[in-house]
């Protein structure tokens, strides 16, 4: 592929651009070009993003493209624009919102290639727009780590750098985030034309996003064959698939605003997530987060609010609260099924049933609870116990308890369970269920703090890792083994 610049300046990757957000109108955006940096380079780059957008790998290493996608130049056939949105911060109202930092090109291939941290907007409110490179780097990462372990997410194509100076709480230099999904239309882009009163743009909007991604509400009988309900109702479904699969993991967001909650079910807007060392239900990960709203344990109920307020939002076009009701009603059916079956799976219960469902839920209550009752590390205990299920002794998994005797028994009936089927299967199943690695706040700290020093070797070797978590990767163990002493006192917040 080869890369040209045109008379008017702006350079041609070889893509074919569209913009079907653009084309809704005035009153879902705004037009302008990102603002530039000054010496930018390349900190981190994704293979796999490029490969998916159909580009040559090579153009990675272009700097051209390297000032593309830092906002110095424009891209052939792009139609950059800032949408505006409005949303629910901490289950607050907070009025019109928008792309305050975050500037998208367009699409192609059917997906949107946005930049974040690209420079002012009208939606930036007291803003600079810009983003720094410890977040920048986190979001590059955290995108492709839940891509690797199958979970819902938008992805990152690159993160570039820059030592402009920009001022959080210290004095940081900036970055840019190039991040890809096939829609970025969040909760809140529904909630601002429902909650100005401009139903005529509430229903342009729910049309577009029926006809690009949801065209079975269409024809679904559900709701009276009301589209807009079964909109809401696939939303839900979607939200309780992807929670679900945090819950599981130990995935922890941080900062669930509906603002920050994707209409496709897709996990965006990385800030102070964290994956949980010790298994804490109540862990806070947002030093921000001052109420404990978005803990580890309330992310299915605060996912349930923020999906009464996409309801309320839709409810000019859907027209009756109880249908909204009903349509929301899946969510709580859907969301404890796909957990319990993604805990059956982590256990390696291949053949579970209404007979054994009684017990297998048990087997995963208690076991939560004995982790729970020590901090046991989460992802560790998962993986040993899927070794010791092929063939390794079970003595590793006894090693992470001082409750000797409370995980003795419950290695007693989870060993009688597992009697009952093959384990070579189950062994299996489990080893691709429960990663060996993930993006712990230690190792995405230790990336960032030689990233400042223009090393830029860990983000390369972590995104390796994170791209292929369940495999074995011996030559990184120390990337799988238990956080440092100094990982407690990590403090994540919404500044970035």
């Amino acid at each position: 592929m080869t890369m040209d610049m045109n008379k008017t300046g702006s350079f041609d990757v070889g893509l074919t651009w569209s913009n079907s957000f653009a084309r809704l109108g005035p009153d879902f955006f705004t037009s302008l070009a990102p603002h530039p940096l000054p010496e930018p380079y390349w900190v981190g780059r994704s293979l796999s993003v490029a490969h998916t957008l159909g580009l040559d790998a090579g153009w990675l290493d272009s700097d051209e493209l390297l000032h593309v996608l830092t906002g110095n130049q424009p891209l052939r056939g792009t139609q950059p624009l800032a949408s505006v949105y409005s949303g629910h911060q901490f289950g607050h109202w907070a009025g019109q919102l928008g792309d305050g930092r975050a500037i998208l090109l367009g699409e192609t291939g059917g997906l949107e290639v946005q930049l974040k941290g690209a420079g002012l907007t009208p939606y930036s409110r007291m803003g600079d727009g810009r983003a720094v490179l410890r977040s920048s780097i986190r979001e590059f990462l955290c995108s492709e780590a839940m891509q690797g372990l199958g979970i819902a997410t938008s992805r990152a194509l690159c993160v570039t750098g820059s030592d402009a100076p920009i001022r959080r709480e210290t004095t940081e230099t900036a970055a840019v985030v190039t991040r890809v999904a096939p829609s970025f239309v969040r909760f809140g882009h529904f909630e601002h034309f429902s909650h100005s009163g401009q139903h005529d743009q509430l229903k342009i909007l729910a049309d577009y996003v029926i006809e690009r991604f949801y065209p079975e509400c269409r024809t679904r009988t559900d709701f009276e064959a009301n589209p807009y309900a079964n909109l809401l109702q696939c939303v839900s479904e979607r939200t309780a698939q992807m929670v679900a699969q945090w819950q599981a993991v130990g995935f922890c967001h941080g900062v669930m605003n509906t603002d920050n909650m994707s209409i496709l079910g897709l996990t965006i807007d990385y800030g102070p997530f964290q994956f949980l060392d010790g298994y804490n239900p109540g862990h806070i990960c947002n030093h921000s987060d001052n109420q404990g709203r978005y803990a580890f344990n309330k992310q299915p109920n605060i996912a349930y609010w923020n999906l009464y307020c996409l309801g309320q939002a839709l409810l000019p076009l859907i027209g009756e609260q109880g249908l909204a009701m009903a349509a929301l009603e899946s969510y709580k059916t859907v969301f404890p099924a796909a957990f319990e079956a993604l805990m059956c799976a982590k256990l390696g219960l291949i053949d579970t049933s209404t007979d054994t469902a009684p017990a297998d839920r048990a087997l995963i209550e208690d076991v939560l609870k004995l982790l729970a009752s020590e901090r046991v590390d989460y992802t560790i205990f998962w993986r040993r116990l899927s070794h010791s299920n092929s063939g390794s002794d079970a003595q590793a998994v006894r090693d992470l308890f001082v409750d000797r005797n409370g995980i003795a028994a419950w290695l007693l009936r989870y060993s009688a369970r597992t009697n009952q089927i093959d384990r070579r299967v189950a062994a299996d199943l489990m080893l691709k269920t429960n990663p060996k690695f993930v993006l712990r706040n230690h190792l995405g700290e230790q990336a960032i703090r030689t990233a400042k020093l223009k090393d830029f070797s860990q983000v390369s070797t972590l995104l390796m890792l994170l791209e292929s978590p369940f495999d074995e990767h011996p030559d990184f163990e120390e990337h799988a083994g238990f956080p440092p002493d100094w990982a407690s006192s990590i403090e994540i917040s919404c500044s970035s």
